[in-house]
């Protein structure tokens, strides 16, 4: 690919320079010492590339079920000389079957909002294949909570998704840490980020450890 071609290639997402920063500062307390880290839907692979270069010592493997997404990702790697990023996967959440047999974290970045439930169901049933014992699987985005009043600029954000797809919004926090539970996840850290968005971490049980809802 010539240089401008992986210009061309390349997309740009105006969020991931705002929300970057605040994310690596989660993600380098949060994350294991070595190992593979998969992201899930990684769009335009901005976020992968700060992240590999600002964590080297993990090898990451981004994913995304778009095949221009997918392109974007390659050029920004390209772009980036980083030797730590595989190339993007073909992976769609809701799938049964990943390309992939182990990971040593997961994360799903502005993800849940923008997909199907299924979307969401699926990440946690594949993150439970992938994942052994307490290891993560992060999650980034805005969420509604039962105990707390959803953010206005958050309100018109689900309203806006909710009239470009029926099955888009924004989710209710206690919907989401059921699905973890179900699938054998602890409760979720929840840190506090910016812009009224929130990370959660959710971590492997033991096998034989109790699902806690």
């Amino acid at each position: 690919m010539s240089p401008s071609d992986a210009a061309g290639r390349r997309r740009h997402a105006p969020a991931t320079e705002r929300n970057r920063v605040p994310i690596l500062a989660v993600l380098g307390r949060v994350l294991p010492a070595a190992g593979t880290v998969l992201e899930i839907a990684s769009g335009t692979g901005e976020h992968v590339v700060h992240f590999a270069a600002s964590l080297p010592h993990l090898r990451w493997q981004p994913s995304d079920p778009d095949s221009p997404a997918r392109a974007s990702i390659a050029a920004w790697t390209e772009h980036s000389g980083l030797a730590n990023i595989e190339p993007p996967l073909d992976l769609d959440a809701a799938s049964a079957a990943w390309p992939l047999e182990r990971a040593a974290a997961v994360l799903a970045i502005n993800m849940v909002h923008i997909a199907p439930w299924a979307a969401a169901r699926g990440l946690f049933a594949g993150a439970a294949r992938l994942l052994l014992p307490e290891a993560p699987i992060y999650l980034y985005g805005p969420f509604r909570c039962d105990t707390h009043r959803l953010a206005d600029s958050n309100l018109a954000f689900d309203r806006d998704l909710r009239q470009r797809n029926p099955e888009w919004g924004v989710r209710r926090l206690e919907d989401v840490a059921e699905l973890a539970a179900a699938a054998g996840f602890g409760p979720a850290e929840i840190i506090d980020m910016p812009a009224n968005n929130l990370s959660l971490v959710f971590r492997r049980l033991q096998e034989d450890a109790p699902h806690r809802y």
